[in-house]
Order: C-alpha cells, then structure tokens, then sequence
C-alpha cells in the first residue's frame, strides 16, 4: 500500500496548484496572443488572382496560421511579414504565396 508522507504530499500539491494556474492564466512557453488573425478572410484575398486558387489557399491558411500574419496583397509585400516569408518548403523554394 502507498502512504503518502507530508513532504511528497506537499510537492504534489504545489505541482497541482501550478498546473492549474498555467492553464488557466494561459501562461506558456510562448507570450499568448491576444489577436488571432481571420486566415480564411486574408487568404482568400491573398490568392483572388492565383491560376491555383486552392493550392494557395491550403499553404497560405499553414503559414497564417503558423505566424498569425499574411502580407497584404495579392503578391509581394513579404518584408511586412519576416515569419511568412522566411518559410520554406524541403526543396528550399518559398512556402508562403
């Protein structure tokens, strides 16, 4: 039979009360957001002119949703968004259209 002593009773319940907190104050390893941005909204106007409206659509929404960003435009404009277009698919080429 387990017996709990007051020391590990004690740890246990610090641990629980801290699990607690981080959850509930959405404290983490990364700053929470405040503002997710609408990704359908800004991708769609992203790829309006796209000759592959879907295959932009699909690897905008990846990379709106990994940086929360997307350039405004239709092309370009990927200085205002250093995360959107820093990202690269395997082959080296750019992810973000």
């Amino acid at each position: 039979m387990f017996i709990l002593t007051k020391p590990l009773f004690a740890s246990l319940l610090l641990s629980l009360l801290f699990l607690h907190f981080v959850e509930s104050n959405g404290v983490g390893l990364l700053p929470p957001n405040p503002r997710r941005m609408d990704c359908r909204g800004a991708c769609t106007r992203r790829c309006t002119l796209s000759s592959r409206p879907r295959l932009c659509n699909r690897a905008c929404g990846t990379c709106c949703q990994r940086c929360n960003c997307v350039p405004p435009g239709t092309s370009g404009n990927h200085h205002l968004c250093p995360c959107y277009a820093a990202m690269t698919t395997h082959g080296g080429r750019l992810k973000c259209p």
